[in-house]
């Protein structure tokens, strides 16, 4: 459907490949480089969308988005940002825009982003695009975390229910903290609660308390955690290793909304909300009979999917030196990184992914002998395994087996926790892009063809593993 837009970039560059790519999709398209001509151009007609940058010469896009969606409730605005981070994504939310995009963008997303919103201006839904541990730093401006902080700031202001997959160590729990800390439950507690640390028989104990002489040993009333957390948010770790029999009581707790103590018979309304969390693949445990369906479906209303530390090694640089200065901060030797550092950290495989980071810098941090650490005592550390976690001069069925047994011994439940397929898979597709491209002189499109992808998925894989793609790219 055609469209008079409104288009708001000091960047001239910027504002010239969205416009031809917008005018390109059939649309008018009138451009503005300041908050001013902004107000000008609105004065004059009132546009069916605006496309506004965050940071312009004369002030704020998002604060005056905020007010321009105050007085135009139905008009569709698209916010863009160099500020790729959380609260970027947040704040764009909260003024009341239709989406949040951060730059570099993709123009085909962007103008099925503008077609989306047109549409649903027009009562239209269109089909969803395809591509939707409390000290670990949610930080990072790989794609896969932008898709993350949008979800995000979706659903920090209401009460769906989440559920948060990914490998152990890539931050599930700062996920749930920073849906609880930014939405309208802040003042109340964040309880959490990890399945695989409390045995069977006091898992419900441990949910929904007891009352005095329920059980041997039950001296007293004891409260559990859905009371605990009362008003704010109930944090259920590692999900996945949840007993059946547990599964069918928290069913019916999220089902009616209301529990009752373990030797109780009063109902207790649970005032929660819930986020859950696992590094198995669920859809194969509800094959094998280990988890109920229902209650996946109950939980997965709203899915996060946390990426590993290999899949946004753009992200690597960023967070070791946010490490670094904790540790810093912490009493220990401020240190940096020499670039040579930087380039083995990202050669490496991060099988326990930010967590393991974490725990190598403040260890570099408190060993090394000078302000600056180097890519051999990275080495020295680490080893020689790369990133596809294998090392030099063994052929691949020796790369696999020595990937394994560094999992048995860094993680040993990454054996047993259904991950291990997407782990190799995952280690394995990244140098086979590379060794593509490069052997295709960086066209895509043939890269695409002699691995067996079409252009379009090889395109969505280039940004989920941070590779950068050609220099004919359509990236703005």
């Amino acid at each position: 459907m055609a469209a008079d837009i409104l288009l708001v970039d000091d960047d001239d560059a910027i504002r010239l490949v969205v416009a031809q790519a917008l005018r390109r999709a059939g649309h008018q398209v009138r451009t503005a480089t300041c908050l001013a001509e902004l107000d000008r151009e609105m004065r004059a007609k009132l546009p069916d969308a605006l496309i506004t940058d965050v940071v312009l010469p004369d002030g704020d896009g998002i604060d005056h988005a905020a007010r321009i969606a105050a007085d135009h409730a139905r008009l569709p605005i698209v916010v863009l940002s160099a500020r790729n981070t959380l609260t970027t994504a947040v704040r764009a939310t909260e003024a009341g825009t239709y989406d949040y995009l951060p730059k570099p963008f993709d123009l085909d997303t962007l103008t099925r982003t503008v077609a989306a919103a047109l549409a649903r201006q027009n009562g239209i839904d269109l089909p969803a695009d395809e591509h939707a541990d409390a000290s670990l730093p949610l930080i990072g401006r790989s794609p896969a975390m932008q898709e993350v902080y949008r979800i995000i700031a979706r659903v920090v202001s209401n009460d769906l229910t989440v559920l948060v997959s990914g490998e152990s160590g890539t931050g599930k729990e700062l996920v749930a903290r920073a849906i609880h800390d930014l939405g309208p439950r802040r003042a109340s507690p964040f309880v959490a609660i990890n399945m695989a640390a409390i045995p069977r028989d006091l898992i419900e104990a441990e949910l929904f308390g007891h009352e005095r002489g329920a059980f041997t040993g039950a001296a007293q009333r004891s409260a559990g955690r859905f009371e605990q957390a009362a008003g704010g948010t109930l944090f259920l770790d590692e999900i996945g290793d949840m007993p059946r029999d547990a599964q069918t009581r928290l069913l019916r707790v999220l089902q009616s909304g209301e529990f009752t103590t373990v030797g109780g018979t009063r109902a207790i309304r649970a005032e929660v909300r819930i986020v859950a969390a696992t590094n198995r693949d669920l859809r194969g445990a509800i094959a094998d009979g280990q988890f109920r369906e229902d209650l996946f479906y109950r939980l997965n209303v709203v899915p996060i999917s946390l990426p590993a530390l290999r899949e946004r090694r753009g992200d690597i640089a960023e967070l070791a030196r946010h490490f670094l200065d904790r540790a810093a901060a912490d009493g220990l030797p401020h240190k940096v990184l020499d670039g040579d550092a930087v380039a083995e950290l990202k050669a490496f495989y991060w099988p326990g992914n930010v967590r393991e980071l974490g725990n190598l810098m403040r260890r570099l941090a408190a060993l090394s002998r000078d302000d600056r650490i180097t890519a051999g005592e990275i080495r020295s550390v680490l080893g020689t395994t790369t990133a596809a976690g294998e090392p030099a001069d063994i052929d691949l069925d020796q790369a696999v087996a020595a990937m394994i047994d560094h999992l048995a011994r860094s993680e040993p439940r990454a054996l047993d926790n259904g991950t291990l397929h997407a782990r190799l898979v995952a280690a394995v597709e990244r140098p086979m892009i590379e060794a593509m491209l490069r052997r295709h002189g960086g066209n895509q499109l043939r890269a695409a063809r002699a691995i067996g992808l079409n252009r379009n998925t090889l395109r969505k894989r280039l940004d989920v593993l941070g590779i950068d793609p050609d220099a004919n790219s359509t990236a703005v």
